[in-house]
């Protein structure tokens, strides 16, 4: 965005700069600041959406806290540029989700202004809980803690636990309720409709408020004795009102609704409140994409729209024509083959139905499609009930948001050995979302756990063989794990085969070194040993397919045979392919060295996928040149 001679943004280098405002200036600079991120991502692309519609909420928080002394801990952070803009970053804005630039994400490495990491939904409440009691216990009574949620987030079941406990400990805790009844794709579940249909009055906060106040001052009641009295408010509210409020119902102050983009109101209610004592929850509600016609019209598709024209609001997409598919359309497609033939086929995903393509199902069998909102942790174990009374759940899930769900997959699938599908979706290094969005360690944390099968498939036809041989065996668990983006087929269709469980393939004969592969990162191998074999390196191939049960006749061949190895996988190195197969040569007797090529044993920053693959060694140059060297 050109700077013009009045504009107020250029001027505003800290939080401290804005506070020196005058509150009627306040809608210039929210219209600058929505203006240039408009701007910057119409050609750096990034979360588009949520932080139009945050633009008011962000420019208040600043403008009414003390920041960086005062922590703002947002959710997820997708909402989080505006911010990013206004501590200091806006000019290295154009450098955002870019190697080596700015993150897509709030996280504190980067600023003092990012007072905790974001990146998987649900954590701000409880982190900032923990933060408000601890300028508690260290007596920083001027400190305030604000934690903004979206209405999609606070449906997570971290998110009530904070709120559970929100009451319980001393604190000051803000919790600012971003409602604008997105997620991703639309929300889903009872709390939303909850929200959407609250209301509450604003004069009687301030009577009540008063009220309380007064008490205190004549002494007849003290701060231990709140709690009684609040929840007899409450309940004299319900009564009135009609209207249980499930805030008050937790002892914690609620405020609003409001209008999320009055700027003047929501900074008049944020004064008002902010030296409040005890928990409280100002609910705004906001439209995502507030400011950009197309985005509020369609916020799921402008969630992260890619390059557009800001003019006539169409999105720049790139000609794919006869290019292979996305592995989550081939995924889409197949489980909707699947379950026509298959009545007992049933598909679960949290919150992801379009960036899985599970809408394929949802659209043709919505009867037998769930969306059960941001709860990793209930996917799995409502998979696992569904899978226990004789259906065949194909649970698909964003690989590092998995992680979650450890504990279920274990206590709720695995023990009882259900038949259950997780469909790993975003395995391996997925560029530009960065660390909390990398799918790094699927293949280390689910071979560990018995009864489990783990397979990837290196190009779109296993894909849909291990999707078609998963329905068919019902004896057990069986994740399947595949990444972000287009396979190596653009004639992806074909008759799904049943593969033998545990079976790997040997692609190629070779000599001198041994390349063992899982998954598409196979095709990256493959192009290395040719440029190896050009140079005179004799280099044999095998794709694994199964992690686990890992296919030990293949293994003892390769053992047998060479006195070099090379992993080869799109993980990390500890846990994976490269463990188990050094684990299977020393149980076994074989004694060959082993070079391990796969995510190292560090978290990895943002940047494209080419360039990320080159910082950890895993693109075709680097495993050629492993290939070539003398180890």
């Amino acid at each position: 965005m050109d700077s013009k001679e009045n504009d107020i943004l250029p001027t505003l280098h800290t939080p401290a700069d804005l506070r020196k405002l005058q509150i009627s200036q306040l809608p210039q600079v929210c219209h600058e600041l929505r203006q240039f991120i408009i701007q910057e991502l119409s050609h750096n692309p990034g979360h588009f959406a949520s932080s139009l519609g945050a633009i008011e909420l962000t420019v208040a928080l600043h403008y009414v806290f003390n920041t960086p002394h005062d922590r703002i801990v947002w959710d997820v952070g997708h909402q989080a540029y505006g911010h990013k803009i206004l501590t200091g970053r806006r000019e290295q804005f154009p450098t955002n989700r870019k190697f080596k630039g700015l993150s897509g994400f709030p996280n504190p490495k980067e600023s003092e202004y990012d007072a905790f990491i974001a990146g998987h939904a649900s954590n701000s409440i409880s982190a900032a809980l923990g933060m408000s009691v601890a300028a508690n216990l260290k007596e920083q009574t001027d400190q305030k803690v604000i934690a903004v949620i979206g209405d999609a987030s606070i449906s997570g079941g971290l998110a009530f636990e904070g709120l559970n406990n929100a009451s319980i400990n001393p604190n000051n805790l803000l919790i600012i309720l971003n409602d604008n009844d997105m997620a991703i794709d639309h929300n889903v579940g009872a709390l939303n409709q909850y929200l959407i249909k609250m209301t509450t009055s604003p004069r009687y906060n301030r009577l009540r408020y008063k009220a309380y106040l007064a008490l205190r001052k004549m002494n007849l009641i003290t701060e231990e004795g709140k709690g009684s009295i609040l929840r007899f408010n409450n309940s004299l509210k319900a009564l009135i009102g009609g209207q249980q409020n499930i805030f008050e119902g937790l002892n914690i102050r609620y405020f609003g609704p409001i209008d999320g983009h009055d700027i003047g109101t929501i900074v008049r209610v944020l004064n008002d409140i902010k030296e409040m004592t005890g928990p409280k929850l100002l609910h705004l509600r906001t439209v995502k994409g507030k400011g950009y016609a197309p985005a509020e019209k369609a916020a799921t598709e402008w969630h992260a729209p890619g390059k557009f024209n800001i003019e006539t609001g169409k999105r720049i997409v790139a000609n794919t024509e006869n290019q292979p598919p996305l592995f989550q359309e081939v995924f889409g497609q197949t489980l909707l083959e699947l379950a026509e033939k298959n009545e007992k086929i049933v598909g679960i995903t949290p919150a992801m139905p379009t960036g899985c393509s599970m809408t394929y199902m949802m659209n043709a069998l919505p009867h037998r499609t769930f969306d059960v909102g941001i709860a990793e942790e209930h996917a799995v174990t409502f998979s696992g009930g569904l899978a226990k009374e004789g259906m065949i759940p194909f649970c698909n899930i964003y690989s590092t948001f998995m992680q979650r769900a450890f504990d279920e997959v274990i206590h709720d699938v695995a023990i009882q050995n259900l038949p259950v599908i997780f469909c790993l979706d975003r395995a391996g290094l997925v560029g530009e979302d960065g660390v909390t969005h990398h799918g790094a360690f699927d293949m280390a944390y689910m071979n560990c756990i018995p009864n489990m099968t783990i397979a990837s498939p290196m190009n779109e036809h296993y894909l849909r063989h291990l999707m078609y041989t998963a329905q068919e065996r019902l004896d057990g668990v069986f994740t399947i794990r595949y990444p972000r983006g287009r396979g190596v087929l653009a004639d992806w269709r074909c008759e799904p085969e049943l593969l033998e469980i545990g079976k790997g393939r040997k692609l190629k004969e070779g000599t001198d070194i041994a390349v063992v592969s899982i998954g598409p990162i196979g095709n990256t191998a493959a192009k290395a040993i040719e440029k190896a074999e050009a140079a005179g390196c004799s280099v044999a191939h095998y794709d694994m397919i199964f992690l686990k049960p890992i296919d030990g006749e293949l293994l003892h061949e390769i053992g047998r045979k060479f006195s070099r190895i090379v992993t080869v996988e799109d993980g990390t190195v500890k846990g994976g392919l490269g463990s188990t197969v050094l684990e299977f040569m020393a149980d076994n007797g074989y004694t060959p060295r082993v070079k391990r090529v796969g995510i190292p044993d560090q978290f990895i920053e943002h940047g494209s996928v080419a360039e990320l693959y080159n910082v950890c060694r895993m693109d075709e140059e680097s495993i050629t040149n492993l290939l070539l060297s003398e180890w």
